[in-house]
């Protein structure tokens, strides 16, 4: 697929994935962390906007000189931005105006690309920008979902709950023998600079589950009274629990007796056999020491994932979110993209069923606060 192409296919598919929305749907923003739709539009438009077209187009006029303070995320190369949690209040632009931006950036990038010898150095911002919209995508999902979460009405974005995967095979664990493994990206093909460089890591034995775990296993964890016992829990997540009154994972809700599961498609009665999900790391950590396991490392994660099938959920790790050897941090704005949120955070490896197609590879590495549940995330086990 050319250049070309991708953009109109990654753009296009933003687009489709509004299209069941309603104009008041645009607009809200329940927790700072959750940005609404109207403002990942605005925001990915932006991207392009300004590190292509102002940077590489001459005399470029800027569509609108207040979006950049209005659709910059966290670029302080860039200049100053509106307040994250304030982003629900923007009841203008309109939604249509927003939709309007898009057509106006899409039509000059098209132009761009048809009439213009793309050097190496547009296209490498080019496929940062295709990608960093296919996280967005993601982010659709998953800002929506927690949006949508506060409603009591709880209602539905479609018929597809995007978390109801089931386990098909029987679980089993599967050896990795001590060695030196390489790490980190490595041929051709895009990545982000937190996956360089590739390097070797002296890994030791150890075995990993084919399976992620299950409602039904992690309901096992909550009826044992584990969320009350202080043996499983890392001190911050005790405070944690303590202070957000957390005694379930995020959108699981016990009506009568019953447990139930808020998804995209609605309230659902909780399934037993459907892969767990959103769960944060506290959560996960504290779930794997009542096992008697751990969860892996992110060395142990990337050398051991051809043996298992892997893309339905982020998968929490140990490893915390630094630097690989040799890393350095691009020049400019995009520079910005990773490497300064290297500080208290925990690395996910692999992909979900939020993750748009030809958005994974086995280097990629998430990174998210432990107390962060509102992620389709996972947990596979070590021993």
């Amino acid at each position: 697929m050319s250049l070309l192409e991708k953009y109109k296919t990654v753009r296009s598919f933003s687009e489709q994935m509004v299209a069941p929305l309603h104009t008041e749907d645009f607009i809200p923003q329940a927790a700072t962390f959750a940005s609404p739709p109207k403002w990942n539009l605005g925001h990915t438009t932006w991207f392009f906007e300004e590190f292509i077209l102002k940077v590489f187009i001459p005399n470029y006029k800027v569509y609108n000189e207040s979006y950049s303070f209005l659709f910059n995320s966290y670029y302080n190369t860039v200049g100053e931005r509106v307040l994250r949690a304030d982003r629900g209040s923007l009841s203008r632009p309109l939604v249509s105006e927003v939709m309007d931006y898009r057509k106006h950036v899409d039509n000059a990038i098209i132009d761009f690309l048809k009439t213009n010898s793309i050097s190496s150095e547009i296209k490498n911002t080019m496929e940062v920008g295709l990608n960093h919209e296919q996280q967005h995508q993601e982010l659709f999902f998953t800002d929506l979902k927690y949006n949508f979460s506060v409603n009591p009405t709880y209602p539905a974005y479609n018929d597809i709950a995007l978390c109801e995967a089931e386990e098909n095979h029987t679980g089993e664990w599967l050896s990795v023998t001590k060695g030196n493994y390489d790490i980190g990206h490595q041929g051709e093909g895009f990545c982000y600079d937190n996956e360089l460089n590739s390097h070797q890591v002296l890994l030791q034995n150890f075995e990993i589950s084919n399976k992620l775990v299950t409602n039904g296993e992690y309901l096992k964890f909550i009826e044992s009274g584990a969320y009350n016992n202080f043996e499983y829990w890392h001190d911050e997540a005790l405070f944690w629990l303590k202070e957000n009154q957390i005694s379930q994972p995020l959108y699981w809700k016990h009506i009568d007796g019953r447990w139930f599961q808020y998804t995209l498609a609605g309230l659902r009665p909780l399934n037993p056999h459907h892969i767990l999900t959103h769960i944060s790391y506290y959560e996960a950590a504290a779930y794997a020491q009542w096992k008697g396991y751990r969860l892996p490392t992110e060395f142990e994660w990337e050398a051991a994932c051809e043996l298992f099938d892997w893309g339905k959920r982020w998968e929490w790790t140990e490893s915390a979110y630094l630097a690989y050897p040799g890393f350095k941090k691009p020049e400019g704005a995009i520079g910005e993209y990773n490497g300064k949120f290297m500080v208290n955070q925990k690395v996910l490896r692999g992909a979900s069923v939020g993750t748009p197609e030809g958005h994974s590879r086995k280097s990629y590495r998430n990174f998210f606060h432990p107390h962060i549940a509102y992620q389709f995330n996972g947990i596979r086990l070590v021993k």
